[in-house]
């Protein structure tokens, strides 16, 4: 193209049109341009870029910070061109577009790159608040502000300070940010610095921020640190509050640095002296101890013999009588017990207790205070479908089994002689220590009754005697009977009714009828066993005795016959 020496506003606009690649004045529109200040007037500032008119600008959009000089005739300025030509024929031209448009090419860098952007909170908006980054507006979320919730955001109005882009969509204009994830980076920097200089075993003081029922949180200087409460003490803390509070400053020894989630634990026991040291020869098994019941269980009590040692009573050592209750109702909390050391596991830093051992067995005591053959006297606690139970001295428990009641009634009617709550008298038959047992008698305190332990009857029964009963009750099983007229009661079973199967039908006796039977035994009770068959069989023994032999030829009729006719004469 030939130049002129006088070139015009035509010659200028052409040159820029082959500059924008035959765009013509249409290519302006929607970028962003030099121009040329040409006049400042009424507030105003005449742009030329070029264009067949020039546009206006207020003063306003040129705002200069503190020290910059103000906007003269002459000075060169970037201005978005919004339209060519409006209705007055002047170029429509936005200063502040120019920036947003340069911001906005900026922001896209750095959003790209990862990197943060410095920017202004100007505003507050439904949700969260307005921020100015050098031209272009940004929306940040109210969850995004801090770590932690921020109720005064005060302080941090424009205020200049680092953000980073979350999203940006340059379409639609929107731009959202977050103070929060710069933080929790720098943070984190922070806190990688700080775990690079603490080591497993140091020992640091730190500030107690929070208190939980787990534990509590201390600061170490910009990295928090867990303090479990089974590391507070090595006696039993049921609470953090117990041993410590918000703002002490304690001294804590490091136990453990997990890198990967970059976690601290605490302990502050460590640095005692751990009192479960030569536990084993402090307490020897079989020893006994004080201590003080710390916490009840549904399964025992844990009872601290000194400060950071404790030990388990089973609920199953806890009493020599009462079983199968609730340790709350042995013993409570803060009560001094005596106890006795069943076992020691150090490694397992596990004392077994007992509660009972400490205490004389009563089973023992009452077989010494009460032997067999004593008397006693106690409440009927309980009666059962096969004896009574007697509550004597020592709070134990004896028992008259049903068959030792009473003589000459069955036990069931025995048993329905007496009731819950009652005194009576007995003497003692028998006590099994091992097996926490006390076997009692009340018939045998009746007048004429034997001794205990012996075998005899009041009538003075053994084994072999032949004696006249009275039938008492017929059963389908056989004959209740009594030997005399107050004799000792006891049993015929069917089978002891005859020799005969026809012999052996209790039917065929009547109450009060009076039969012959040997004694062939006594029960458990000392109750004496009778038999006719084993009466015939003796008297048919004899018989062949006295008037037979082997070699005679005659025959059992024969012999029974003059046995009898010999008896009778």
């Amino acid at each position: 193209m030939a130049t002129t020496a006088n070139p015009t506003r035509d010659d200028f606009a052409k040159l820029l049109e082959e500059q924008l690649g035959g765009a013509g004045e249409d290519g302006f529109e929607g970028r962003v341009v030099h121009g040329t200040v040409t006049a400042i007037e009424n507030g105003m500032a005449l742009i030329d870029v070029g264009l067949k008119s020039e546009g206006r600008i207020s003063l306003r959009e040129f705002a200069r910070g503190e020290g910059d000089e103000p906007l003269k005739v002459g000075d060169d300025v970037e201005v978005f061109v919004d339209r060519v030509e409006n209705a007055d024929g002047e170029a429509m031209l936005s200063r502040d577009r120019a920036r947003r448009e340069a911001a906005w090419d900026k922001l896209e860098s750095e959003f790209g790159e990862g990197k943060r952007v410095e920017g202004r909170i100007f505003g507050r908006v439904k949700g969260g608040f307005t921020v100015d980054l050098d031209g272009a507006v940004a929306f940040l979320p109210g969850s995004q502000v801090d770590i932690r919730p921020v109720r005064d955001v005060g302080p941090l109005m424009d205020m200049p300070q680092p953000f980073q882009i979350l999203k940006m969509d340059r379409r639609r204009g929107n731009i959202v940010v977050s103070r929060r994830a710069v933080l929790e980076e720098t943070r984190a920097e922070q806190r990688s610095e700080l775990i690079d200089r603490l080591t497993e075993g140091q020992v640091i003081d730190g500030v107690v921020k929070n208190i939980t029922d787990y534990g509590a949180f201390v600061d170490l200087g910009g990295i928090d640190g867990l303090l479990h409460v089974t590391d507070m003490s090595y006696k039993r803390v049921n609470h953090p509050s117990e041993v410590i509070n918000i703002g002490d400053t304690v001294t804590v020894q490091i136990i453990r640095i997990n890198q990967d989630t970059q976690r601290i634990s605490l302990g502050m026991k460590q640095l005692e002296s751990d009192p479960w040291d030569g536990v084993g020869a402090k307490y020897p098994v079989g020893a006994k101890v004080s201590g003080t019941v710390t916490n009840i269980t549904e399964y025992g009590a844990f009872v601290e013999l000194e400060a950071g040692i404790e030990g388990l009573v089973h609920v199953s050592e806890m009493s020599w009588t009462k079983k199968n209750v609730h340790p709350g109702k042995i013993v409570s909390t803060s009560q001094e017990v005596d106890v006795m050391v069943l076992e020691v596991d150090a490694e397992k830093r596990r004392i077994s207790l007992g509660l009972k051992q400490a205490q004389r067995n009563p089973w023992e005591e009452f077989a010494e205070t009460h032997p067999v053959g004593s008397k006693v006297e106690g409440e009927v606690k309980n009666a059962t479908e096969f004896g009574l139970f007697i509550g004597l001295p020592g709070d134990v428990d004896g028992m008259v089994h049903m068959s030792d009641i009473a003589w000459g009634i069955s036990g069931e009617d025995a048993l329905a002689l007496h009731r819950k709550g009652e005194q009576v008298e007995a003497i003692v038959l028998d006590v099994d220590v091992d097996k926490e047992r006390i076997s009692l008698g009340m018939k045998q305190l009746e007048k004429g009754a034997p001794a205990a332990g012996g075998v005899a009857t009041s009538s003075g029964l053994k084994k072999g005697d032949v004696v006249t009963v009275t039938v008492l009750e017929v059963r389908d099983g056989g004959l209740e009977v009594q030997a005399g007229d107050d004799g000792a009661t006891g049993f015929i079973k069917r089978s002891d009714l005859g020799r005969d199967r026809d012999e052996q039908r209790p039917d065929r006796f009547q109450p009060g009828a009076k039969v012959d039977a040997m004694v062939t035994g006594f029960d458990r009770s000392k109750k004496p066993n009778f038999s006719i068959k084993a009466r015939q069989i003796a008297e048919e023994k004899e018989a062949v005795a006295q008037f037979g032999s082997s070699d005679s030829g005659a025959s059992l009729g024969d012999i029974l016959g003059e046995a009898l006719k010999g008896k009778s004469e």
